[in-house]
């Protein structure tokens, strides 16, 4: 019996049969409406990667939109894959970043319309305010929220070694687990 193999699979999506690509593949449409920002961080990411644009697969980009309600942030956060570039649509948005052990310096500043900014891979960064996209390195570079993965990690870490990393009493970090 004469089987079909299955497609070939890079970065776990399945590659498309040539035949069959279409533009639809290569165009996204969504970034024209707003994000949903009445939430807790005040802050809505619209992503697009491999997942919303297959296209995207192998070509190492992806970019993402950011829509903030006033004094909203986009929480500390890394990305394992990509280095990241942002442009300020309108507004005003304070970004910062933290360079690795042992200086752990911050680098902040606070971005105009048009301005970009541009976050090492790997590092621990944030913005706060108005509205942004920004564009990486990478189809899916990921994203580690640093509070949900140390906080909200399953099963918990313990609470003694979040108590002596973070400097806090037990009671604040028993209460900051069950946060996440």
């Amino acid at each position: 019996m004469n089987q079909t193999p299955p497609p070939a699979r890079i970065n776990g999506l399945a590659c498309k049969n040539s035949a069959l690509v279409q533009a639809s593949d290569f165009s996204f449409s969504g970034l024209h409406i707003p994000g949903n920002t009445s939430n807790q961080v005040g802050s809505r990411v619209t992503p697009v990667s491999m997942a919303q644009l297959p296209g995207l697969n192998t070509l190492r980009i992806s970019m993402l939109q950011i829509d903030f309600a006033p004094w909203g942030i986009n929480l500390p956060h890394t990305h394992p894959r990509a280095t990241e570039i942002l442009t300020v649509l309108k507004g005003s948005l304070e970004v910062g970043f933290v360079t690795s052990n042992p200086q752990n310096r911050l680098i902040t500043q606070v971005l105009k319309k048009r301005d970009v900014f541009v976050f090492p891979i790997g590092l621990v960064h944030f913005q706060r305010n108005v509205g942004a996209i920004a564009g990486l390195r990478n189809q899916n570079p990921g994203v580690i929220t640093i509070a949900n993965a140390v906080f909200g990690s399953n099963p918990t870490i313990a609470g003694e070694v979040l108590s002596k990393a973070f400097q806090l009493i037990k009671n604040i970090v028993d209460q900051l687990q069950t946060k996440f």
